[in-house]
């Protein structure tokens, strides 16, 4: 019988001082795994991962890393990295608002949810090796996929960036010698048809040249529709490319260029008025959650392209030098009918667009001697901005200079960024090991913006400026990073760590200095102290494997997006995007990842997490306000279940079974505090079964969210003007996949 293809399941380990306490598994089992089969011992797979920006396997690399390989997102359904969020330890990561593909993500409690060019995201999201700087775009689809790896924690050695909450990295395949590929569609409910495709190989019969070109298209009706034009809702259109071309002159040295684009014209998301609005008594809520009655256009696009070229030199055994080059560029269009009504109550017309370009150079030894490490230059310089157009309106009062309130936020924020690093691993015995790691970086934002208010829907003659402003300002950080590990028996480990993660801080464009001076003045970066125990253990001849970990974290000058309320000329009062340091909290959990072979046929895999996030102080109008603040996008209790099934069959083929079942407690989606957005715990249910026909064919019927839960992500609650919205999470959906592989 034919060696069974198991899942490379993701487990994390506890390996080393990890920043948090897991690192990926795989595993696979012996020759046979029949109904009838005794199965031979479990061994661990050597899943290569570059969290450390070095290859490493799981089991060596000192980072909580989970990892997943293309197997794994196969058997949990993964189309996007939205779907992550059940299965790694306290990952929240969602679609923003009314966006499809504008990501919001947090870890371990920390993030950013604004979506905005004047703010930086607190998790890092990056695709081969290239940092994506803005939200939009950034939930990536998943296709012709090598692994995805999530770093939990601050990053702020290696990857600093904007990783004060943790990293996602999306790596893509390695380019082959072999000429191969694949070619896959998906049906399902609202009419979903998605096509995947990919392949790649050497040119010219030459493994020295070789190319791969991946492709997606993914289409879907909307789950809800707009009762004033019969237009779908919450709909998805993507199509997306990406190119990679190599030139391997000899085994020292090669040249890798890529090329990825994503055109992303999905509708509006839409969301459902959670109570009555007064200034619109004739339109109450609706019964369905994705039904929408608005007034405004559906058109929700964006546009992202990128390009790099990565060199890479190998002088000799013990050093590997690396230099990475990219661009990238975003384009966004967005329609938000915050009031979901027909009636221009609070209706936003917003463009984004931004570009980058970033140079990273690293230095990797290792002599096979007592000492390893990492050192490197990275350089950043990004331009985001736009303009966002609002129509403001109350119908019960009279019309005057600022009812309707047109107003016009628009500006750019051009970022220069240096940073060294360095992190060394040293071998103190043959079982303690010692990390030791820092990064210097220097940071220079410049906002540009201009607030202004217009007397008609034209935009063109102004009557007050909110804000005007051209300024700059600096960050200087250093975050060091120490850890010790060490293995008390060839299957257990302990470990301690304490690192630094930093975000810098920035201007608000949103700014009504007018109003509001302080407003137009900079708020400060962001810090976290982290410190972490854990244990990695592998139990009942490697059957079991168990890992936990305890972490303490320090925040303070958290950064939070807020609706401020100001007074107008003629008395009545509005509201601005206000941005401000809200002062220091302390945020502590346990998370646990386990994997269990019971029989060479099952699998039973998962995470659990306790997270306590609470603010120690809460700045508001010079009052200290924390005991009545939560922490946003940061559940109490969460964790994931997935039960699989695994035989061979008698044609050669196999057959996986899984069952899944995912949880998260009472959440807080948005820093208003409304009981009504307030999302209270619940639980997803998710199933699928692969059929390997053969080498070439298989097939896929996958389910997610089966119980049809009612579930919200985030929302609006706007007093001034009646608004309390919520946005859902997608409903129940199923699908069947064939997939042909050469």
């Amino acid at each position: 019988m034919k060696r069974a293809t198991i899942q490379h399941t993701a487990l994390s380990l506890a390996i080393a001082f990890g920043l948090s306490s897991p690192a990926a598994f795989a595993q696979q089992s012996g020759e046979a795994v029949g109904a009838n089969a005794q199965a031979e011992p479990t061994t661990l797979d050597a899943i290569t991962v570059t969290a450390r920006k070095r290859e490493e396997t799981l089991q060596e690399v000192p980072v909580a890393v989970t990892a997943f390989t293309p197997e794994t997102l196969d058997k949990l359904n993964i189309q996007d990295i939205g779907d992550l969020d059940a299965q790694v330890p306290n990952l929240t990561i969602y679609a923003a608002r009314g966006s499809t593909s504008t990501a919001t993500a947090y870890i371990r409690g920390i993030g950013q949810a604004d979506p905005l060019w004047g703010v930086d995201p607190g998790v890092g999201i990056y695709l081969d090796d290239v940092y994506i700087a803005r939200p939009q775009g950034a939930l990536l689809d998943v296709f012709d996929v090598g692994r995805i790896e999530v770093l939990r924690g601050p990053q702020g050695t290696l990857y600093g960036k904007n990783t004060i909450g943790g990293a996602i990295k999306y790596i893509g395949r390695e380019l082959p010698t072999e000429l191969g590929g694949f070619a896959q569609v998906t049906v399902g409910n609202y009419n979903q048809l998605d096509v995947k495709a990919g392949i790649g190989g050497p040119i010219g019969g030459s493994e020295a040249l070789r190319a791969r070109l991946s492709l997606a298209s993914m289409n879907r009706d909307g789950f809800g529709t707009n009762l004033e034009n019969g237009q779908e809702v919450s709909d998805k259109e993507i199509n997306a490319a990406r190119f990679q071309l190599g030139a391997f002159a000899s085994e020292q040295f090669d040249v890798q260029f890529a090329l990825d684009y994503m055109d992303d014209q999905s509708g509006v998301r839409g969301a459902r008025l959670l109570a009555p609005n007064p200034l619109a008594p004739d339109y109450p809520p609706l019964e369905d959650r994705y039904d929408i009655r608005s007034g405004m256009p559906n058109v929700n696009d964006t546009e992202m392209k990128g390009a790099s070229a990565t060199l890479n030199w190998r002088p000799n055994l013990d050093w590997a030098f690396k230099y990475v080059v990219a661009k990238r560029e975003s384009d966004t269009e967005t329609n938000i009918d915050f009031d979901e009504t027909p009636l221009q109550l609070v209706d936003v017309l917003a463009f984004y667009e931004d570009s980058q370009v970033s140079h990273e150079l690293q230095a990797n030894f290792d002599g096979g001697g007592r000492a390893r490490g990492v050192m490197g230059f990275y350089y950043f310089d990004g331009e985001a901005g736009g303009q966002v157009l609002n129509h403001f309106e109350n119908p019960l009062l009279p019309p005057s200079l600022t009812n309707p309130l047109f107003g016009d936020t628009q500006g750019k924020v051009f970022t220069e960024s240096y940073a060294l690093y360095a992190d060394w691993t040293f071998d103190l015995s043959e079982r303690l090991k010692l990390d030791v790691g820092a990064r210097y970086t220097d940071e220079d934002k410049h906002a540009i913006a201009l607030n202004r208010f217009y007397t008609d829907a034209t935009y063109a003659t102004s009557w007050g400026t909110a804000a005007d402003f051209d300024k700059t300002v600096n960050f200087k950080n250093v975050s060091p990073k120490v850890s010790l590990d060490y293995a008390v028996t060839p299957d257990i480990m302990v470990y301690g760590l304490a690192s630094r993660g930093f975000k810098s801080g920035g201007y608000n464009i949103r700014a009504n200095t007018t109003s509001i001076p302080r407003s137009g003045e900079p708020f400060d970066d962001e810090q976290v102290d982290s410190y972490e125990i854990g244990s990695k253990m592998a139990l009942l001849d490697q059957r079991l494997f168990l890992n936990l970990a305890y972490f303490h974290n320090r925040y303070k000058d958290i950064q939070l997006s807020v609706f401020t309320s100001y007074t107008l000329p003629d008395g009545s009062s509005s509201f601005f995007g206000d941005f401000t340091n809200a002062g220091r909290g302390t945020v502590q959990g346990v998370e646990a990842e386990y994997q269990f072979l019971p029989t060479a046929n099952w699998l039973i895999s998962g995470n659990l997490s306790w997270l306590d996030a609470k603010y120690d102080e809460f700045i508001s109008g010079g009052v200290d306000i924390a005991d009545t603040q939560e922490f946003t996008n940061a559940p109490e209790f969460s964790g994931a279940l997935n039960v699989e099934y695994r035989t061979d069959l008698a044609n050669g083929g196999n057959l996986s079974a899984r069952v899944g079942y995912s949880y998260q407690s009472e959440v807080w989606p948005t820093t208003d505090l409304s009981p009504e957005i307030r999302q209270g715990g619940y639980g997803l249910v998710s199933a699928g079964v692969i059929w390997r026909i053969d080498d070439a064919w298989s097939l896929s019927l996958q389910g997610s969210n089966l119980a049809d839960k009612e579930y919200r992500t985030t929302g609006y609650n706007i007093p001034s003007y009646g608004v309390l919205t919520g946005f859902y999470g997608a409903p129940r959906q199923y699908s069947l996949s064939a997939r042909y592989e050469f």
